[in-house]
């Protein structure tokens, strides 16, 4: 018989260095007031030294921190990024070393921004299934590593950050857990949000490089069109297919790309801005990370609490999207009753 996994631990890992909207100012054509009125974003912060597994390592090291459990003790561990180490070993691999996770066993998942609401739906099917008890699912990007800072319609937009969750299977009967998701993909919008250089298609060569294939590239207005549609109608639509209404939702769990996305999200639920989480003001989009970033800091504020009903939503490159259903079960003492 299935079990519901259920979220029974957090943590979270940002770099000290932090680029403000002033230092960007004198980097690109751009004022603070541009980036806030368009973004939210005020700051966000950059890994100067180390890799996506020392973000990620960061933030595994804060939850088994906080849930006091031995890295020995870990089944799985499941990395969303957009940023690996390298193509190969996984990054997944190379941090199981880094906190001697010896019995664990681990994969990259891929699906830019939607990375962590991919990766914790895939992640969950083995808890459900009785395959691990203890999996762990991290989000972790470096995106200054794949940013162009001459490009002022996207440097402004991204940060680096780790944050990760742990995955255990509910009590018989137990009410918390991951209760629905939805997930999609439409491959027909790759074209407006993509890394042109580094794969097999156009391998590494001084043409590529000159060409500025190896960074991020963006169509910010039309992603923002499919963006701010896609992810209201995901999460109305998961809403709706659990016989929710606004009333019974206790938080908007957004990924934090833009301000004006998450409030439309927002409003498509019929959600009052107090119970939608945001924290792009200070991080920016730190891509896979920006969900469980949030978790983690609304948890350790205290203003996430055991019993809240959650709905966690993302859209992102491919294209990606969904949305997860949570009811969360970690109460004060960061342990499960």
């Amino acid at each position: 018989m299935s079990k519901r996994a259920v979220i029974t631990g957090v943590g979270h890992y940002v770099p000290d260095k932090i680029l403000t909207n002033a230092d960007l100012e004198k980097m690109v054509d751009t004022t603070d007031e541009w980036i806030q009125t368009r973004t939210g974003i005020r700051e966000r912060r950059i890994l100067e030294h180390g890799a996506t597994s020392d973000l990620a390592v960061g933030a595994i090291r804060d939850l088994l921190d906080k849930r006091k459990i031995s890295p020995e003790e870990i089944d799985l561990i499941v990395v969303a990024t957009i940023t690996p180490d390298m193509f190969f070993p996984s990054t997944a691999c190379v941090i199981q070393e880094k906190i001697g996770a010896k019995r664990a066993w681990g994969f990259d998942l891929s699906a830019a921004c939607s990375g962590f609401i991919f990766s914790l739906v895939t992640a969950a099917q083995f808890v459900e299934n009785g395959s691990y008890r203890k999996v762990i699912v991290v989000g972790a990007d470096k995106m200054s590593a794949i940013t162009d800072y001459t490009d002022r319609s996207n440097c402004i937009l991204f940060g680096d950050a780790g944050a990760a969750v742990l995955l255990e299977p509910a009590d018989e009967g137990s009410e918390y857990g991951i209760l629905d998701h939805i997930v999609h993909c439409d491959g027909s919008g790759g074209e407006y949000l993509y890394i042109k250089g580094g794969g097999s298609l156009h391998p590494a060569t001084h043409e590529t490089v000159d060409k500025k294939m190896h960074y991020l590239f963006q169509d910010g207005k039309a992603v923002f069109k499919v963006a701010v549609v896609g992810m209201a109608e995901v999460s109305y639509e998961i809403m709706k297919r659990n016989n929710l209404s606004s009333d019974d939702i206790d938080w908007l769990v957004p990924h934090q790309a833009n301000k004006r996305i998450i409030d439309a999200t927002a409003q498509r639920m019929g959600l009052d801005p107090s119970k939608v989480m945001m924290n792009i003001d200070r991080y920016g989009n730190t891509t896979a990370a920006t969900i469980p970033l949030c978790l983690s800091e609304y948890y350790m504020s205290g203003q996430l609490k055991k019993g809240h009903t959650l709905v966690l939503s993302a859209f992102g490159a491919g294209y990606t999207w969904g949305s997860v259903l949570v009811k969360w079960a970690i109460d004060n003492n960061s342990k499960l009753d």
